[in-house]
């Protein structure tokens, strides 16, 4: 397929981009002509993603660690030429598919720390490279779940939720900027996250959504690269829906 040249001459970082949608929007933006960098926790999955989107730059680091996200994107800022254009977000765990009342603590942190401390850490580190260039796209990935709330999934719905809340502040106080910051909240796409997801989760998710589908990949690209774009200049602290009907708000 042909795309448009949106990113020419652009940066972009992207984080969870081994694997599943941050894999695609990666390959998406180079093919629009953006030098991207990759972040993730697997290392051999980088390698691997590095050859698949055309990435000028991979850094494997937990985004969880504050000081190594603050690292990483010097070095990151550094290897892009010392600019960044855009920040896609779509770094994710679920965590276990279980009752409120028997959640591990260490699973509630563990995914409270990546979803949303780590993303928070990834956005407060590149908002000064944006405000240093006079321009910038962050784009953080949230989900249904923190609209609505998913049974049995209270640490990836509060996380997902504490995303939309960040998104709608920190666009907020860019607005007289030109860097635009929107989230989106997809309904389940089938990536690899489904691997850490009972099939009763997986059940109750599809029936949930209206269209009687799963998400595709690309459906959640085409959205993502929107707002990375310069198309999008007059939204900012706001959620974006692709959700196949589930919705409510």
């Amino acid at each position: 397929m042909t795309y448009p040249n949106r990113f020419e001459g652009r940066t972009a970082l992207v984080t969870g981009g081994a694997s599943g949608i941050g894999l695609a929007v990666a390959a998406r933006l180079r093919a629009e002509g953006a030098t991207v960098a990759l972040w993730d926790l697997n290392a051999e999955a980088l390698a691997k993603a590095k050859g698949e989107s055309g990435a000028a730059e991979t850094r494997a680091l937990d985004i969880a660690d504050a000081a190594a996200v603050e690292s990483a994107m010097g070095e990151t800022l550094a290897a892009l030429g010392g600019r960044l254009d855009v920040l896609v977000c779509s770094a994710g765990i679920t965590g276990p598919n279980t009752s409120l009342r028997d959640y591990p603590v260490e699973a509630w942190q563990r995914v409270i720390d990546v979803n949303l401390n780590g993303l928070f850490y990834c956005n407060r580190a590149a908002v000064p490279a944006m405000e240093a260039g006079g321009y910038g796209r962050i784009v953080n990935v949230a989900s249904i779940a923190g609209k609505e709330g998913n049974p049995n999934a209270s640490a990836y719905s509060a996380s997902k939720a504490g995303v939309i809340g960040l998104t709608k502040s920190l666009g907020k106080e860019l607005a007289k900027s030109e860097i635009r910051v929107n989230c989106i909240t997809p309904a389940a796409v089938r990536t690899a996250i489904f691997d850490q997801m009972t099939q009763q989760h997986i059940d109750f998710m599809l029936s949930k959504i209206p269209i009687g589908r799963f998400g595709a990949i690309d459906e959640v690209v085409s959205l993502i690269c929107f707002l990375a774009s310069e198309e999008a200049s007059f939204s900012t602290g706001a959620v974006f829906d692709v959700s196949g009907g589930r919705a409510t708000y």
